[in-house]
């Protein structure tokens, strides 16, 4: 029998790691470190004294007026990440930089967003006294769990090209009832004051 070194070898199963089937490690992982962030954090809020204020701003009337400012700039840019997605996946017709775009407004949204957290997390806690902080509480842990899987997402291969974009959507869905339940009641309530 002789071999054909120049045959083709399709037919024959791979060996290397390209050709095994994915692992369900690449979701296990991401959920549990979401599950792991969502939960810390409800912990810490929870069992953390509440200490009333954690950061002001000059020219601000309060740390919550600060806090809805910072959230509303938060949820301008991911509105910015949502529809530069749809230029990412061809959804719509946008500039060859919108994938910078999208990266960059994702980026600032998290650095605004941060503030935003560590100020309900050390000055307020982990509230319950009503259905609108409870679930404000709750969301919060969850967004920043669900940030955390798709930052992990991002750099796993041959995902199932829905996976991300479910994942950024559920992110930008938590982010937006967040907003609603803070820095809209807020300017409901008090005002649109500064």
């Amino acid at each position: 029998m002789t071999v054909d070194p120049n045959a083709a070898t399709q037919s024959f199963p791979g060996s290397g790691p390209d050709h095994r089937r994915p692992g369900a490690a690449r979701y296990l992982v991401p959920a549990v470190v979401a599950a792991v962030v969502a939960v810390g954090l409800g912990a810490y809020g929870k069992v953390h004294d509440p200490q009333g204020t954690a950061f002001n701003i000059a020219g601000f009337s309060s740390t919550s007026a600060v806090k809805s400012w910072l959230a509303t700039v938060a949820f301008a840019f991911a509105l910015v990440q949502i529809v530069s997605a749809f230029m990412v996946y061809g959804k719509l017709r946008g500039p060859s930089w919108a994938p910078a775009l999208h990266r960059w407004s994702g980026r600032i949204a998290f650095l605004v967003a941060v503030p935003v957290a560590v100020h309900c997390l050390y000055a307020l806690g982990y509230q319950t006294y009503s259905t609108r902080v409870m679930w404000h509480s709750f969301l919060g842990c969850f967004f920043f769990g669900a940030f955390s899987a798709k930052m992990l997402l991002l750099r796993a291969e041959r995902l199932p090209g829905r996976l991300l974009p479910l994942v950024g959507g559920l992110a930008f869905a938590v982010l937006t009832l967040l907003w609603l339940t803070s820095a809209l009641w807020f300017f409901r309530t008090v005002g649109v004051t500064t």
